[in-house]
């Protein structure tokens, strides 16, 4: 679970995202960033008992994003991200591949998600295809109880899916709605109460493991 201390801190930073500041409470950070490290790590070892492409070389440490942000093309200059977040993927944290990502963020901004988001035009093509080529079985899993438990379909962001059918498909393609993404992610919130609770990891391990599925699809497409 996570500690109250470190959404305490996360809803400070927020308030307070100066480097003044943050120096002066550079030990809350450290705890704030250690605590959600360890509750990594239990979920990747859950990971592991159904993703055989999570191996031992995958470590919290290393999945953990840094905390600090990349200002020079952003219109805003707060040099600290709001959150604690890791990327748990098989190549490591920036690999092309499907993988899983969780987010602790304060006032009910935490989440766990997964899949592939924004992937290359070579990627984005095999995708389709694999959805165009086995969509009763895409749908299924979409439909699947496990599924519906956490999610209610992929992720529709703005800018997430094209207006009209891609390249090589026409309108009237029973697959055309997918076919139309371009990012296919998976989400699910937790409230702040649900992070603080003793069985915080247990549920974002049956997350991602009723996600286990979907991102098994979009490997078998890249590969």
């Amino acid at each position: 679970m996570i500690h109250t201390d470190t959404l305490s801190f996360l809803r400070k930073l927020h308030k307070n995202n100066n480097r003044e500041w943050f120096e002066k409470n550079k030990a809350l950070y450290t705890a704030a960033k250690d605590d959600v490290e360890a509750n990594v790590a239990e979920i990747i070892a859950g990971i592991r008992t159904f993703d055989k492409r999570i191996g031992d070389d995958i470590e919290a440490r290393k999945a953990m994003f840094r905390i600090y942000r990349d200002v020079r093309f952003s219109a805003n200059k707060a040099p600290y991200k709001n959150n604690l977040g890791a990327s748990i993927n098989p190549g490591g944290r920036m690999a092309p591949t499907p993988g899983y990502y969780i987010h602790i963020q304060a006032d009910g901004q935490s989440f766990v998600a997964g899949g592939m988001w924004m992937p290359e035009a070579p990627q984005l093509a095999k995708i389709r295809q694999e959805i165009d080529y086995n969509l009763d079985e895409f749908k299924a899993m979409l439909k699947d109880k496990n599924f519906k438990k956490f999610y209610s379909g992929l992720d529709n962001d703005e800018g997430y899916q094209l207006s009209r059918p891609p390249k090589g498909y026409t309108p009237d393609n029973p697959a055309v709605e997918f076919l139309k993404y371009k990012s296919f992610t998976l989400s699910h919130n937790f409230s702040d109460e649900e992070v603080m609770n003793k069985n915080f990891t247990k549920n974002a391990i049956a997350a991602f493991k009723a996600m286990h599925p979907f991102l098994s699809f979009l490997q078998r497409a890249i590969d």
